[in-house]
């Protein structure tokens, strides 16, 4: 009995650690990971902690957002596309809104109504992409 108590001890401890260095990982290296129904949604002090790390984004009902401009329509595209490839290889995928050089982005976890680690996982995989 003692040993199965110490050995869920260590993994809990394995897991501990895992999540630890998730948390201490920039966003940009980190992958999204599933979310079911019924997860909690970021607590509003988690979403506070995690803006910091995205500045050039902003938070508006429960979705961060933010807007980009670029020369002309094919450059505004071709950011579009590149957004697309990011969105499908993290199976996490923003709105987008596209208007001639405009393109505004918003993000949340449909699934939970609300925002996950991933929407910031994203956004800042998304920043990466701007030169």
């Amino acid at each position: 009995m003692r040993g199965s108590v110490d050995a869920v001890k260590k993994n809990l401890e394995k897991a501990n650690a895992g999540e630890a260095e998730r948390i201490i990982m920039k966003l940009s290296e980190q992958s999204c990971r599933p979310v079911k129904a019924g997860d909690p949604a970021l607590s509003g002090s988690e979403v506070k902690d995690r803006m910091s790390e995205i500045p050039q984004w902003s938070l508006a009902d429960n979705e961060l957002q933010r807007e980009f401009r670029f020369k002309d329509f094919r450059k505004a595209m071709e950011f579009v596309d590149a957004v697309a490839g990011v969105a499908n290889e993290q199976d996490h995928h923003p709105d987008v809104y596209i208007s001639y050089n405009k393109v505004r982005l918003t993000l949340t976890t449909h699934k939970i109504g609300g925002l996950s680690l991933n929407d910031f996982i994203m956004a800042a995989k998304i920043d990466l992409l701007v030169p």
